[in-house]
């Protein structure tokens, strides 16, 4: 599997968002993490945060959802998000297109795992994306969550957007699925 670093780029886990005050205690911290914390021993690591998410296809055409809210508000995007707490990252994937669109996927294959940072609200989260491929297992009547979704588009191999959220990572994802990777 490819990395962004492997593929030139600027390697986005570059920069430590760190913390300067352990969270158990409240004492200073002395230097980024991994560290234990001097004054009650509790050890801190930086850990990504697993999202997974599914390249659905019906046909020759690729599901892409439109961000109703930050960050990326507008922009098209994979079906996908975080993984809930002891939730596999498949369960999480077809959990995430269908709330977002009301679609039920069958996953296919796995695509491959992908490093990033998701900004929000001022915080940022090293995220451990993983995407499955998938094709659709009901109905292709879709219901969006207007809190997550505005709209759902169907697109071609060779006429994809060009404004897809998180570019860190996205691009090389579809780059992954049009070579036919995972299939």
């Amino acid at each position: 599997m490819r990395t962004v670093s492997e593929q030139g780029r600027q390697n986005p886990l570059s920069a430590e968002p760190g913390f300067a005050f352990c969270p158990a205690c409240g004492g200073p911290l002395p230097s980024p993490r991994p560290v234990t914390c001097d004054r009650c021993g509790q050890t801190h690591y930086r850990n990504a945060k697993p999202c997974a998410g599914a390249l659905v296809m019906h046909g020759d055409r690729l599901l892409l959802v439109r961000r109703a809210k930050a960050p990326f508000a507008g922009w098209w995007d994979i079906p996908g998000g975080f993984c809930n707490p002891t939730e596999l990252p498949r369960d999480g994937a077809a959990r995430e297109v269908f709330e977002e669109t009301g679609l039920q996927i069958a996953i296919t294959g796995l695509l491959g795992m992908w490093i990033d940072r998701y900004h929000e609200g001022g915080t940022t989260q090293d995220t451990l994306n993983i995407y499955f491929t998938a094709t659709v297992s009901g109905g292709l009547q879709t219901t969006v969550d207007p809190v997550e979704v505005t709209e759902v588009g169907w697109f071609q191999r060779d006429a994809l957007p060009t404004d897809v959220a998180f570019p860190d990572h996205a691009s090389a994802v579809l780059d992954a699925w049009r070579a036919g990777f995972g299939d």
